[in-house]
Parts: C-alpha cells; sequence; structure tokens
C-alpha cells in the first residue's frame, strides 16, 4: 500500500468514526426529538406562580406558547429573558404567551422578575420542572430548556441552550 492510499483509509476512517460519534451523541445524549408530538404532558399541568396561586397550563390552550425551564443562578437563562420580556410585549397581543418555569425558590424568582421587569407568568417548577423538562426531550436535564407549543398543542420546537432571537422570532412567526 502506498502512503497516498494509507492517507485516503485514515481520512476515510476518520470520517467514518466521526459519522458514527454525531449518530450516537444525537441517540443516546439527546434522546428522540418531541417535535410534532402532543405537549399534553406539559400542558396538563398546574404549578404554583410566585405568590403562591397554582396556574395550569392549559389556560393557555389555543396560543402560541413558549415554555422556558429555567433558573435564577443560570447564567445564559437570564441573558435570554429580556429578549422573552420584548417579545411577549411586541406579539402578546398576537396570540404569543411565554411562561417560565423556574427550577428555583419564589423568592429568588419574583426578585430577579422585579429587576428585568418580567412580563409573563413565572411558576415555580423546583427540581420537579427538570423531570417534566426531561419527559419533553431534555436528556441532558441542563438549563435553559425551550419548548415551543403551536395553537394546536404539538411541540413546533425544543431547544437546549439559549436561544437567538432571529431563530426565535422566526420559529414564532411560522405559528402566529
Amino acid at each position: 500500500m502506498t502512503i497516498k492510499q494509507s492517507r485516503w483509509l485514515i481520512a476515510a476512517a476518520a470520517i467514518l468514526a466521526l459519522a458514527a460519534g454525531v449518530w450516537l451523541a444525537r441517540t443516546t445524549l439527546f434522546g428522540p426529538s418531541t417535535t410534532g408530538q402532543s405537549a399534553a404532558p406539559l400542558l396538563g399541568i398546574a404549578l404554583p406562580d410566585v405568590e403562591g396561586r397554582e396556574q395550569a397550563l392549559s389556560q393557555w390552550k389555543g396560543k402560541v406558547l413558549v415554555v422556558n425551564f429555567w433558573a435564577t443562578w443560570c447564567a445564559p437563562c437570564r441573558e435570554e429573558m429580556p429578549m422573552f420580556v420584548r417579545l411577549q410585549r411586541d406579539r402578546g397581543s398576537e396570540g404569543l404567551q411565554f411562561v417560565g418555569i423556574a427550577v428555583d425558590q419564589a423568592d429568588k424568582v419574583s426578585q430577579f422578575a422585579q429587576e428585568i421587569g418580567l412580563n409573563y407568568p413565572a411558576l415555580i417548577g423546583g427540581y420537579g420542572a427538570m423531570e417534566l423538562s426531561k419527559t419533553l426531550g431534555n436528556s441532558l436535564m441542563a438549563l435553559p430548556f425551550t419548548v415551543v407549543v403551536d395553537r394546536e398543542g404539538r411541540v413546533a420546537h425544543t431547544q437546549l441552550g439559549p436561544l437567538k432571537e432571529g431563530q426565535l422570532t422566526g420559529i414564532v412567526g411560522q405559528l402566529l
């Protein structure tokens, strides 16, 4: 075998190993996509708001619902929330509804909500919220994790990690 043939063989093996690694990561780390599936597990829950009143997520059926799992101690969560506040203000009248599910304590959530002028519901999910997020595709159980539900109650998009404004406005724009 010549040196040139050896290099091609090594390159082919490297590409094959990379493809196998990507496939393995997608199937074991990120799990199957929940896009297109019913959001009934999410819409069927009720969680307390920062004042302790139970809020059923089903009250927002028929709207484009953006549910964001977050925590006050999560820097990427804190960075994307002002964008959510802007979009709720600008597009809420069109049927867009944001809901935050905090993996946190009510007093910390309330304080942070005041700091940023939160204009959408912040519900307290505690650490049980992470289990809920796992059923929606967050197999790493990391934050932030966002689920976009269409008007028919189907999961339209899930995102582990922060959303970019252009990405979110594109997704929401197609659903409104």
